[in-house]
């Protein structure tokens, strides 16, 4: 059975619902027992937008309303009130403030203590710090007829209280286990009626509307039996929920099951509540990461690909996910490309939960204050359109998200250092966390837009798919320079390496398993010229690091001219023969690895296979490329390799 909440998350325009109503008599007492569940608006906005909001095209009660409308909630006794559970869960972690109960007439009462909660069966009872005039209340029924009339009474799409009519049809048991039997019926039920109270004709309370059924109109009410005989002493969760991780399609199923004392205050009551449901959450992710163990890239066989492919030269992040056939594969490329000042650009795509961009800086933004103003690195992002805020039947644009509410660091365990970073949207109760990772051009980035009581699940699964996160260096050499001056933004894979360059001289790079250099006369060294750097995965001691696979100089963007180092692994057993014809085209020194020179298109190339030091297996071997536009004289070409090769040396591992 597939059941949605009836809670409102947000308001728009909307149309008031009418209905039958029960006695007249009763209509009065049934509204004044009846409430809207409020969540403070934000007063201060921390956004800018290219605008001023235009809320003049807001109805009017919406943009003068200090609250938004959530659900409905009910009293059935003297200061006691009850609601839906996931009402009270949209309210936990707010960034405006506290849930609070509003009567017809607008007066807001703040709640006191929570004295019954339910994860489970979806319910809470508290009291009020304030108890409204009169003290009205609803009686009970515990004991609802099949096929009887009965009324659906709730904040029907955040418009006021409203009572529709219907029957209650059923019962059916709930999902898990059939430890209990939820009603259906029949009364209409809108976003917001969560929480309000289902009546029989009487007007007596027979159940807590909760939810409905997408594909029938059916409608689910908790009986009011189970509230009354439910725990006034243990807030109780026990719920089965799902995990899943964005790289792999497998899911863990567990059980969230926990108690702590009630009655307490909101405040302590939402804190323990966080963070016993953190801490399920980050036992989840530990136990699918445990579960999936040896299976999880880089290990096991369906990793072998990505391990013995040279790396791609991606500037573009992706994550490595695992697909059906159980392979790993490199997944997400850009899917749209917005121009800033300066040659710099936000490229933009996704996969699974993650946006995933490269920011390039623009060439005008000094290094130094691009890399330590996480304010300027968001602002560059929202220069594209990539954030609206909707007013009525316009978007507008946000241009700035102030300064994050969060700034850290991690690192993950390829050694890469990130930049981690939460911005608050107050307006929607949501949060933007950001996972930056410092690139020689700008920034590889992976981003997720979410509720602000998720944030910290965000935070977890965003922190283990660093792991998963593959992206290359590629820059121009004026950018280089200015990134290898800034230690703190290296991944230990550039640390390792020694990069210098004199424009118009020479060209050196140096690491602990290679080192080459070659002269201006082989080919024009100039700031513009476009230095990648393409990282692997690869087993060194026993352990999986992550180290240079390509280096590649082009003449500039434009000029396709290019110098091309490369490191190949020899192919595991399983591997297909393509794998094993390309090993032993290397091995063999066979075309196109002969270092004769040849023409491939409008260019001439020529390549050769770098002898490995003396003693040491041919495990592993490195090329050396050089291609240049145009038709030159096969000695001219040589002359060329001869240059690039003479300076190279590869180091016993």
């Amino acid at each position: 059975m597939l059941t949605v909440g009836l809670a409102v998350l947000a308001l728009g325009s909307v149309e008031r619902a009418y209905a039958a109503s029960p006695d007249p008599s009763l209509v009065a007492k049934i509204n004044a027992a009846t409430f809207e569940v409020v969540i403070p608006r934000a007063v201060d906005d921390p956004l800018t937008y290219e605008k001023p909001l235009p809320l003049d095209l807001l109805p009017y009660e919406e943009r003068t309303d200090k609250y938004f409308s959530v659900g409905t909630a009910f009293a059935i006794g003297h200061n006691h009130y009850v609601t839906a559970g996931h009402v009270l869960m949209a309210a936990i972690g707010d960034l405006t403030g506290a849930p609070a109960l509003r009567d017809a007439s607008g007066h807001v009462y703040a709640i006191d203590k929570i004295e019954k909660f339910s994860l489970q069966q979806d319910f809470v009872m508290f009291s009020l710090k304030e108890q409204p005039k009169g003290n009205a209340s609803l009686a009970t029924n515990t004991k609802a007829g099949l096929n009887s009339v009965v009324y659906a009474v709730g904040n029907a799409l955040g418009t006021g209280v409203v009572i529709r009519d219907g029957l209650y049809t059923s019962d059916t048991p709930e999902d898990e286990n059939g430890r209990w039997k939820w009603m259906r019926f029949s009364a209409a039920a809108s976003p917001g009626n969560s929480g309000g109270p289902l009546l029989d004709q009487n007007g007596k309370v027979i159940g807590v509307v909760l939810m409905k059924s997408p594909n029938e109109n059916l409608n689910y009410a908790l009986p009011i039996g189970e509230v009354l005989n439910a725990s006034d002493s243990q807030a109780v969760m026990d719920k089965r929920m799902t995990y899943q991780l964005d790289v792999v399609e497998d899911t863990l199923t567990g059980t969230f099951k926990a108690q702590f004392p009630l009655p307490v205050s909101y405040e302590d009551f939402s804190a323990t509540y966080l963070k016993l449901f953190y801490a399920q959450g980050d036992k989840e992710l530990k136990e699918l990461l445990q579960q999936q163990g040896n299976d999880l890239f880089p290990h096991g066989a369906g990793s072998n690909h990505i391990l013995h492919e040279t790396p791609e030269l991606s500037v573009f992040p992706e994550l490595i996910v695992r697909n059906r056939s159980g392979q790993w594969t490199y997944t997400g490329h850009e899917l749209n490309r917005v121009p800033l000042s300066g040659n710099g650009y936000v490229a933009g795509g996704y996969v699974g939960h993650n946006f995933l961009i490269h920011l390039r800086r623009p060439d005008d933004m000094k290094a130094a204050t691009f890399y330590n103003d996480p304010k300027q690195m968001m602002d560059l992002i929202l220069k594209t359109g990539f954030w609206t805020r909707e007013v009525g039947p316009e978007k507008i644009k946000v241009t700035s998200l102030g300064n994050p509410a969060s700034n850290t660091t991690y690192t993950d365990n390829w050694q890469r250092h990130w930049k981690v970073l939460v911005w608050s949207l107050p307006y929607i109760n949501a949060q933007m966390a950001v996972f930056a990772l410092p690139v020689p051009d700008g920034y590889a980035i992976m981003m997720r837009m979410t509720p602000s009581m998720s944030t910290h699940d965000s935070l977890a699964d965003m922190t283990a798919l660093t792991d998963f996160f593959n992206v290359d260096y590629g820059a121009t050499l004026a950018q280089w320079k200015e990134f290898l001056a800034d230690p703190s933004l290296l991944p230990d894979v550039l640390k390792d390496a020694h990069i210098s360059f004199d424009y118009g001289k020479q060209f050196s790079y140096d690491s602990s398993s290679i080192s080459f250099s070659y002269p201006s006369t082989l080919q024009p060294i100039a700031a513009d010229n476009v230095l990648s750097v393409g990282v692997g995965y690869y087993q060194d001691h026993g352990k999986f690091a992550l180290q240079t696979g390509v280096i590649q100089i082009r003449k500039n963007i434009t000029d396709p001219d290019r110098i091309s180092i490369k490191r190949h692994i020899a192919p595991s057993s399983d591997l297909d023969d393509n794998f094993k014809e390309a090993w032993g085209k290397l091995q063999h020194k066979q075309h196109p690895f002969d270092g004769v020179p040849y023409t491939d298109g409008d260019e001439m190339d020529v390549a050769a296979v770098i002898p490995a030091p003396d003693g040491d297996a041919a495990s592993e071997l490195y090329t050396a490329f050089y291609a240049t536009q145009g038709t030159h004289k096969p000695e001219a070409m040589k002359a060329k390799l001869k240059l690039l090769t003479q300076q190279f040396k590869v180091k016993s591992h």
